[in-house]
């Protein structure tokens, strides 16, 4: 009995001993550990409080370069030329050049104008031409304010609102469909029926514009022809519509005989064909947008052509494609020199005078709405925005 109330009596003693030891060997193991300063997230710092308790500065991940944003002219072009089958890409790059149409600043728009002529001239090697042709659009309106007076003005010209010709979603499919046509690098017959029908597509239309290519024996130089090549001349016509779609057409005017010596100086004449040329090699060329009724008084001159004979000296493929310069109001005045038993319009002399800036226009529209393009070695490396007139 008295044992049992012995133990009663030491149960609580023992209890309030083993807690208030517990205490000690907590506090002594606290204390024997290094303090750890809590490591910052990757995306914040947080600066030394001083006085003030200053906050933490959240710092941005870097953004990510753009594919469309390298500076090199040949590099960019390849890139491009690499993704137009690639649907997530074509679609980045669209994006792309819909940014470039906004800005809030002159500087900015400055800046934007500069990479949508760039990208103008990009799209034109590629054999782009109606997106080609948008990009410059761009240009136009905004670094001549009053091209869109002089256009409402002119009695043969008709007027192009700003927001007609938008960069959007439709850009993507008919980009890679035509990136698919203009691999075809050989020229093929057409006929003026075939080229007339491209553009009856029932569809209203915003605009039209007309390229004038050349093609040189030797890039980049006056000469007449070497050899058997006296290179080639043609045009490209695009029909822009109301629903954001567009059809072109690119061919030019040939010789059809297949005699040794045919369209020679000692052959020159020759029956005639149209070949369609959108994937014919060139070295300049100059653009305008044009009215519906020069539009279709080119087609006109198209089937006049198609039942007239090809000679070497006065009915060549430079005097059908100067002819259409013409009507659209585009003169290009130093096109002749002479030849072994001939003397007339050339693709050498055409293309130095493209090259030299001796082209104008005859409407109302200011020489600065007519785009200009080089694609040999020595113009890209002296390319001018815009380019220079001499």
């Amino acid at each position: 009995m008295k044992s049992t109330n012995l133990s009663v009596y030491l149960k609580p003693i023992l209890l309030a001993l083993l807690i208030h030891s517990s205490f000690i060997a907590h506090a002594q193991l606290s204390a024997s550990m290094p303090y750890r300063v809590n490591k910052p997230d990757s995306l914040t710092s947080t600066l030394p409080f001083s006085e003030n308790k200053e906050r933490s500065v959240v710092v941005a991940p870097a953004a990510k370069a753009n594919i469309f944003d390298d500076e090199d002219d040949n590099k960019l072009q390849k890139t491009i030329a690499l993704n137009l089958s690639k649907s997530q890409e074509r679609k980045q790059l669209m994006e792309y050049l819909k940014q470039l149409e906004l800005g809030n600043t002159v500087a900015e728009n400055q800046k934007n104008n500069k990479a949508l002529y760039r990208f103008a001239n990009l799209f034109a090697r590629l054999k782009l031409y109606p997106l080609a042709m948008k990009c410059f659009f761009k240009t136009i309106q905004r670094e001549n304010k009053k091209a869109r007076q002089n256009i409402e003005k002119a009695a043969d010209t008709d007027a192009v609102e700003p927001d007609e010709l938008p960069i959007n979603s439709k850009d993507d499919s008919l980009v890679n469909q035509q990136a698919l046509q203009v691999k075809k690098a050989k020229s093929k017959y057409t006929s003026y029926k075939r080229i007339v029908s491209t553009f009856n597509d029932n569809k209203p239309t915003v605009a039209y514009a007309l390229l004038f290519h050349v093609k040189q024996p030797v890039s980049g130089k006056p000469k007449v022809f070497v050899f058997s090549n006296t290179g080639h001349t043609f045009i490209t016509l695009i029909k822009y519509n109301a629903d954001s779609t567009y059809v072109s057409c690119s061919f030019g005017f040939y010789p059809k005989s297949e005699k040794i010596l045919f369209a020679t100086p000692w052959d020159p004449s020759s029956e005639s064909q149209f070949k369609n040329d959108a994937g014919h090699k060139w070295d300049e060329v100059v653009g305008k947008f044009i009215s519906q009724k020069s539009f279709e008084k080119i087609l006109n001159l198209t089937k006049k052509y198609g039942d007239l004979e090809y000679h070497l000296s006065n009915n060549n493929c430079t005097d059908f494609s100067l002819e259409a310069a013409n009507l659209a109001g585009l003169s290009i005045p130093e096109t002749k020199a002479k030849w072994p038993l001939g003397y007339g319009s050339n693709p050498g002399t055409t293309g130095q005078s493209l090259m030299d800036g001796k082209y104008n226009n005859t409407d109302n529209q200011p020489d600065a709405n007519i785009f200009r393009s080089l694609n040999i070695t020595l113009a890209e490396k002296q390319f001018i925005y815009p380019p220079s007139k001499k």
